[in-house]
């Protein structure tokens, strides 16, 4: 699945499962799964599982079958779905335009200026590289 848009159809449930699977550094049963995510959400185990069988189909989760049990794993970094999200949300929301969006979220934020200074410095320190 390294079609962006694909990738930016993950719903905010699913997030929360990725985010276990990214956070694990190895496959994990959907029981481990259900087992991170019940005490953070009021989730059925079913739910979860469900939730687990729609990244499958999405391609953003893999697995394994060992004998009775499936063990499950990301096919997609969390790196490549936020750059996916970011792009989507950048075009929903501002017609693919970054300065009403920077503009938009400057203009929201009571920004320091320890991060107005920090802002400046990564625009200057972009600037230089081109």
């Amino acid at each position: 699945m390294n079609n962006l848009e694909e990738l930016a159809r993950i719903s905010d449930a699913e997030w929360y499962v990725m985010q276990v699977l990214w956070e694990s550094s190895d496959v994990l049963t959907s029981n481990q799964i259900i087992e991170k995510l019940i005490d953070k959400h009021d989730w059925k185990p079913k739910t979860i599982q469900t939730l687990i069988g729609r990244l499958v189909k999405k391609k953003a989760v893999g697995f394994k079958e060992m004998g009775r049990t499936y063990q499950y794993y990301p096919l997609v970094t969390k790196e490549s779905c936020i750059r996916a999200e970011s792009k989507s949300f950048l075009q929903r929301a501002f017609g693919g335009a970054i300065k009403p969006m920077f503009l938009h979220f400057l203009e929201e934020q009571n920004l320091s200026t320890q991060e107005i200074d920090e802002l400046k410095k990564i625009l200057n320190e972009r600037s230089d590289k081109r």
